[in-house]
């Protein structure tokens, strides 16, 4: 196994993908994950907080969904789910730049 940072910076940033094509920043990082893990020094770590910080925000995101049709809130909480989809990656990916360990907050430890 050897060291990598920069290819564990990459799969973080590739979470923002989303944005672009809306699914893509599951994806790429699921295969990277998949593909680099037995290769990469912490990669497994890292992909499997990836993940379950994507099937999170996808959970809170199906939440909000009837929150938006009965008060109107789920709107407020598609927002925050927003932000953190984006601001997120990019802290973890300099994090990671950094040799720290990165962390997703409301993250659901669904892969362990």
């Amino acid at each position: 196994m050897k060291e990598d940072r920069s290819l564990l910076v990459i799969t973080h940033l590739s979470q923002l993908l989303d944005l672009v094509t809306g699914f893509g920043g599951f994806i790429i990082p699921l295969i990277l994950w998949l593909t680099q893990r037995e290769r990469v020094l912490a990669m497994d770590e890292h992909g499997k907080s990836i993940m379950n910080f994507q099937i999170s925000m996808f959970i809170y995101a199906l939440i909000c969904i009837p929150l938006t049709l009965v008060f109107g809130l789920g709107a407020l909480g598609m927002g925050i789910i927003a932000v953190l989809c984006v601001v997120f990656p990019i802290l973890n990916a300099i994090k990671v730049n950094n040799g720290e360990r990165p962390s997703y907050p409301l993250s659901i430890d669904i892969i362990k």
